[in-house]
């Protein structure tokens, strides 16, 4: 008759398959609500297949409870800016031409600049580090030497109260901070978007090598 488990011994070993644990799956953050503010990027999530935004990177102008303003970053058009604004083409960095802010009154020019420090009375208003607002009916001579780079974008994306809520609760938009350099980045389009994904931490991070846009897989 076999000798009794000895009830100090505790259960028996599992022999070793040779299997390996499987690696844990990075989690997805794509922040919420309460994380956006000027300054910051909403980048388009893989789901979301609206053509207008898909595959974007937008940066946030403004951010309160009447809304959400911001402009897509990296939407160069062919449109030559000393075509339209002759005094202001020296100023602004390659490739000179407008680019397309967004959806919303896309006859309005709206300018940003990065510069040390701001100026209202030079026509410079501040959004975030050194970035600001340019006032277009100002003296571009004004700003000669005091700005490190300028882009001009035709018009711009909105949202009503309650409306970015609702589309980064249904994962349509990750919100992330931006760094010094986006908002002039010589990068357009899907590498820009790859970019600002692939410098994200965990499956943020995994997804800058798959598509923006599903469709295209």
């Amino acid at each position: 008759m076999p000798a009794s488990p000895d009830p100090e011994s505790g259960p028996p070993t599992t022999p070793v398959t040779g299997r390996r644990r499987a690696p844990a799956v990075p989690t997805l953050s794509i922040g919420c609500l309460d994380d956006v503010s000027a300054g910051t990027l909403l980048v388009a999530m893989p789901s979301l297949q609206d053509p207008t935004f898909a595959g974007t990177v937008v940066y946030v102008l403004d951010h309160s409870d009447t809304g959400t303003l911001g402009v897509v970053l990296g939407r160069p058009s062919q449109v030559e800016i000393r075509d339209v604004l002759p005094g202001w083409c020296d100023l602004a960095v390659e490739p000179g031409v407008f680019h397309v802010g967004g959806p919303c009154e896309t006859d309005t020019a709206l300018c940003l600049a990065t510069a040390e420090e701001s100026d209202p009375d030079a026509g410079l208003r501040p959004v975030a580090g050194d970035v600001h607002l340019v006032d277009l009916d100002g003296n571009p001579d004004d700003l000669a030497g005091r700005l490190t780079g300028l882009r001009v974008f035709a018009g711009y994306a909105g949202w009503s109260p309650g409306q970015l809520a609702g589309e980064i609760a249904e994962g349509a938009w990750a919100c992330v901070p931006s760094r010094r350099g986006d908002v002039l980045s010589e990068l357009s389009g899907l590498e820009l978007w790859r970019r600002i994904m692939g410098r994200q931490t965990g499956r943020l991070a995994v997804l800058s090598t798959a598509p923006a846009d599903p469709a295209a897989n």
